[in-house]
Order: structure tokens, then sequence, then C-alpha cells
């Protein structure tokens, strides 16, 4: 069992950063692959970014590719998405995810997620 707790959202202007912080409990979290969704109001959740559990392997949604990076601390049981150039259509609820799957796309691949946090992008 894994719980995932997410921080670090809020409200920035057009252009700015925000980093996202997912603290993962258990033991065996190096086993699993993490990623980012995100879900805008009236649309479905999609992927952002996935990391391998070696980190070996990063995906990147085409939208968000140059402008976020996604990491892990395995040591801190952390994933870490550092969003710079922000722009108003990220705004959305950013949800943390794992699986022990290696790094997939779809929501339903993932087995824990995290509550969300919102993250407002001004223009």
């Amino acid at each position: 069992q894994v719980q995932l707790v997410e921080s670090g959202g809020g409200l920035v202007q057009a252009g700015g950063s925000l980093r996202l912080s997912c603290a993962a409990s258990g033991r065996t979290f190096n086993r699993y692959t993490m990623a980012w969704f995100r879900q805008a109001p009236g649309k479905e959740r999609e992927f952002v970014a996935g990391i391998s559990w070696i980190g070996g392997r990063i995906y990147y949604e085409d939208s968000v590719k140059g402008r976020f990076t996604i990491s892990r601390d395995n040591a801190k049981n952390t994933v870490y998405l550092q969003m710079n150039s922000l722009k108003p259509e990220d705004t959305a609820v950013y949800y943390c995810a794992a699986t022990q799957r290696d790094v997939v796309f779809q929501n339903y691949e993932y087995d824990y997620w995290g509550q969300g946090t919102q993250v407002t992008v001004s223009s």
C-alpha cells in the first residue's frame, strides 16, 4: 500500500514557476513508477509526466516538454514536478500517481493516487 500527498500548488502569474512535491509512504517507493496527471474543469484527467522507478525513463506530454521537469528522490520517498514558463492553460488540479508497471500513460493503469493540488495560472 502506498499513500501519496501532494503539495506546492497555488496561484501564479503566466510565465512564473511552481514546484510540486509528492511525498509517498511505504518502504518500497523506489519500486514504483511515479507520474503526474492533471485535470482541468470539464476535461478528462491527462498524463503530464512520468518517471520510472530508477529514474532511467522519463516521459512528458507534448505541451509541457521543455517547461516541466519531473524528478524523484528515492531516499526521501518524494517525486517533484518543476513547472516553469507556466501558461493559463496549465491551470488544473495536479495529481500524483504510482504504479508498479513501467511508465504508462492512462490513468486507469495507476494504482495509487494523491488527493490533488490546485494550480492556477493567471494571464
